[in-house]
């Protein structure tokens, strides 16, 4: 898996990414049961609300050689502020239709 990781920029403050990259590493949360290398391929931020760029960033990602597409916890649960993107429905609809099918999409980290 060549993995690309969004995640909200509002956490960025609060959260350098540590527990995503633990859970990859130690393939848990969402990598739990992955049996093939991971490799990180970047972490970016969606650019800010509403997560318009987001798109812009996931596609940078998959040419950047990124298969799989996740987006970090702090998005989908609100970690570690404890407000869930009120856009990340639409964020990964988006992404989504861009990217295609081909594209694995990954609903948190951990």
């Amino acid at each position: 898996m060549r993995l690309g990781i969004i995640r909200c920029m509002q956490t960025e403050d609060f959260c350098p990414g540590t527990t995503d990259f633990k859970m990859v590493r130690e393939r848990k949360g969402a990598f739990e049961g992955i049996i093939e290398d991971i490799e990180i391929i970047g972490f970016v931020n969606c650019g800010g609300c509403p997560g318009k760029k987001s798109v812009l960033r996931a596609r940078e990602l998959v040419k950047r050689g990124a298969d799989t597409i996740a987006f970090a916890s702090c998005i989908q649960k609100g970690t570690p502020i404890g407000y869930p993107c009120p856009f990340a429905k639409k964020m990964k609809e988006i992404i989504k239709n861009d990217l295609g099918e081909s594209i694995r999409i990954l609903d948190y980290t951990h």
